[in-house]
């Protein structure tokens, strides 16, 4: 059985969030620590996400968030040879903001792993033709939502279904449904449009 990490991206996740709910929820999950969330250094996040990785005895499968999709492809063949596959929801485009600029160029080589990516077709941090061409470039799934935003709890997803079946697609897995925080409600499954 792989290990789950998360992956948050700039700002982290925070309470509500669908991969917060996935961390505390989902048995044996890990989600990674950054000691600067606020101002993103690639080394340090790529040192964090890979020190989470090897920690593992075994394949692990990655959920990575915003930024967090970035550093995962950025991260070095040490780390991705564990990977047995990357949920990569909302990926950022590192080049249209200056504070993630040190993670630009985003990669454009074939990840060896399975991976699929979420993006939305009104995501303020990336346009959706930027998401195609990263998925294209990785050789990723691809899913697009229609005007689901950067697919986190300011853009309504707390528990998110979807993304839960998407990641039981890459491990095998059945999860018990997530329990939704609080007043944060759950975009129904309508928003799917086919890519």
């Amino acid at each position: 059985m792989a290990r789950i990490i998360i992956v948050p991206g700039w700002r982290d996740s925070g309470p509500g969030h669908w991969q917060s709910l996935w961390a505390d929820q989902l048995p044996g999950t890990l989600r990674v620590q950054q000691d600067d969330w606020i101002t993103p250094s690639r080394s340090a996040w790529l040192a964090s996400v890979t020190r989470t990785i090897l920690a593992q005895p075994g394949p692990v499968v990655m959920v990575a968030h915003s930024l967090g999709c970035i550093a995962v492809t950025h991260l070095e063949a040490e780390a991705t040879q564990r990977i047995q596959g990357a949920l990569l929801v909302a990926p950022a485009d590192p080049e249209r903001r200056a504070v993630l600029a040190d993670f630009a160029p985003a990669p454009y080589q074939a990840l060896p792993y399975r991976s699929i990516i979420v993006a939305s077709s009104n995501d303020p941090y990336c346009p959706v033709r930027t998401a195609g061409a990263y998925a294209r470039a990785w050789g990723s799934e691809f899913v697009r939502l229609q005007k689901a935003g950067h697919i986190n709890v300011e853009a309504g997803f707390g528990p998110w279904p979807l993304g839960l079946a998407l990641l039981q697609s890459l491990t095998g897995e059945s999860y018990t449904p997530i329990i939704p925080a609080p007043s944060i409600s759950s975009p129904s499954n309508d928003l799917l449009e086919s890519a």
